[in-house]
């Protein structure tokens, strides 16, 4: 029974991959206002009511790979060592994603551009930030902190949406990794 749940679930995990993977192909040959649900159901070979079972609509499967990164930091915040400031174990936390992480950065600085240019994309993608900046506001709420727990939750998240901007407008001359760095630790003078 077991390997029958995680087959099932491996399945579903590479279906959403695939569909993320169709849409964010499809977006950059066509751009977003003429690719359809349809048309990104076809690429990734499967029908439009399966596709309705694993997204709301076109800017969720875009979006999708950024969400499970998000799930991923929440969960690192969470585990961090108890001793570690909020702050620290922020930090810590984005530095071991950044390492692990095998997401091309070609994929982000794609969705950071796409999401610049159109406003359903870029809507989507700050109730994703606010989603998260809640989930890490928890997160973080019971480690030391100079701040309120809320404000430090909410400038890591500035702090990070503004290197991917920085990145992006650079061509990525530098990697996201050292642009993030160079960020957070601007941003850690003001906290630390």
């Amino acid at each position: 029974m077991d390997t029958t749940v995680g087959l099932r679930e491996r399945k579903k995990a590479e279906t959403r991959q695939a569909v993320h993977e169709a849409a964010l192909r499809l977006v950059v040959e066509h751009g977003l206002d003429a690719v359809t649900v349809e048309a990104i159901a076809d690429a990734a070979n499967i029908s439009r009511r399966t596709f309705s079972n694993y997204f709301s609509g076109k800017e969720d499967a875009l979006l999708y790979g950024e969400e499970q990164r998000i799930r991923d930091l929440v969960e690192r915040v969470s585990a961090q060592d108890a001793g570690l400031t909020a702050w620290q174990a922020l930090r810590a936390s984005i530095e071991e994603l950044q390492r692990e992480t095998e997401e091309p950065e070609r994929e982000w600085a794609l969705r950071t551009r796409l999401a610049k240019r159109h406003p359903s994309l870029l809507a989507r993608q700050l109730a994703n930030h606010a989603a998260l900046e809640r989930d890490l506001v928890e997160a973080v709420g019971d480690r030391h902190t100079t701040v309120s727990p809320r404000v430090l939750a909410a400038a890591f998240l500035v702090a990070l949406r503004v290197a991917s901007h920085l990145w992006a407008e650079e061509r990525e001359a530098r990697t996201l990794r050292e642009v993030m760095t160079e960020t957070l630790d601007q941003m850690a003078q003001q906290f630390i």
